[in-house]
């Protein structure tokens, strides 16, 4: 090694030199990356559920406790919202979760749509687990948000501080109405699900009319107004295990207690759960099997 070699080797570079002697780019210069850069993009796609999927409860539940509880005098004055307003209220709620997880995660803010995409669509069976759980404890934490906002307003409904009974549970969690038999509400949760989960595979879909970038929200907006407004009444419209259960959880530990599971012979798990679960398969199967020609269709290859 010659002298003018070594000298080079040994002197420390500039921080904006590069090993070969050039100088780094404007952008090369400011994207370093820090130690918490590397642990976010591990946990970036499961955050993106959890964020999109409490951005759905907070929108869907407030829109819920609004309107109820702004029914009674001691709340408000005149009432704050109707059918019309849950159904919007829901619509946005979707849009705005899909929209904040859409480019990172996929946007799937429902477990029964990341099984559905795992079956149908390739999604990688690893990332299941993590999207699941993401989206589960994002309806939780959604759900301990509008709590905590309409504390107050469940006391004034319910007649004393910290009462809770089964008229307000309904607004967080599903429950079926009272002329509702077992076997059409599970038909009901079935049956919506299944229409959102063959929408959603429309719109993502290359050989039908797929939705323009950045569109695909607004889409689901409409969709989940229409599943709303036209299948909504009997059961509460589920549609999403998570968007469920999450809330159910947080009911069941702030005062509600077992009367949220013990309802008709635990209704929890069998409609607003294994319900959506199914309709999701039904709806990816009937789609595939009819509609979808891409090349990694199940039906379409030997």
């Amino acid at each position: 090694m010659s002298r003018s070699e070594s000298n080079t080797s040994t002197v420390s570079r500039a921080p904006n030199v590069k090993t070969d002697g050039s100088f780094l780019t404007s952008r090369e210069n400011t994207t370093r990356k820090n130690w918490w850069s590397s642990y976010r993009q591990m946990l970036r796609e499961p955050a993106a559920e959890f964020a999109g999927t409490m951005l759905l409860t907070i929108f869907g539940l407030g829109v819920n406790c609004q309107t109820v509880l702004s029914s009674n005098a001691g709340v408000s004055s005149s009432p704050k919202g109707d059918w019309s307003s849950v159904t919007l209220g829901w619509g946005a709620a979707i849009a705005l979760g899909v929209w904040v997880s859409g480019g990172i995660s996929g946007g799937h803010i429902n477990p029964a749509v990341t099984l559905a995409m795992a079956a149908w669509r390739k999604f990688p069976w690893k990332k299941v687990p993590a999207y699941i759980f993401a989206q589960l404890m994002g309806a939780l934490v959604g759900a301990a948000i509008v709590y905590a906002n309409y504390f107050h307003a469940l006391d004034v409904f319910e007649g004393g501080r910290g009462i809770r009974t089964l008229k307000t549970a309904g607004l967080f969690s599903t429950f079926a109405a009272d002329y509702v038999t077992n076997v059409s509400a599970f038909f009901s949760e079935f049956l919506a699900t299944s229409i959102l989960v063959f929408v959603i595979l429309a719109l993502t879909d290359r050989g039908n009319v797929p939705t323009p970038a950045g569109l695909l929200p607004l889409a689901l907006f409409i969709t989940f107004i229409g599943i709303a407004a036209g299948l909504g009444m009997d059961t509460g419209f589920a549609v999403n295990p998570a968007r469920d259960l999450g809330p159910r959880l947080l009911t069941s530990m702030v005062g509600w207690g077992k009367a949220v599971y013990t309802f008709r012979h635990q209704y929890w798990i069998w409609c607003p759960i294994i319900a959506p679960f199914l309709g999701a398969q039904f709806g990816a199967l009937f789609y595939d099997a009819f509609l979808y020609n891409e090349d990694d269709g199940f039906f379409n290859t030997s």
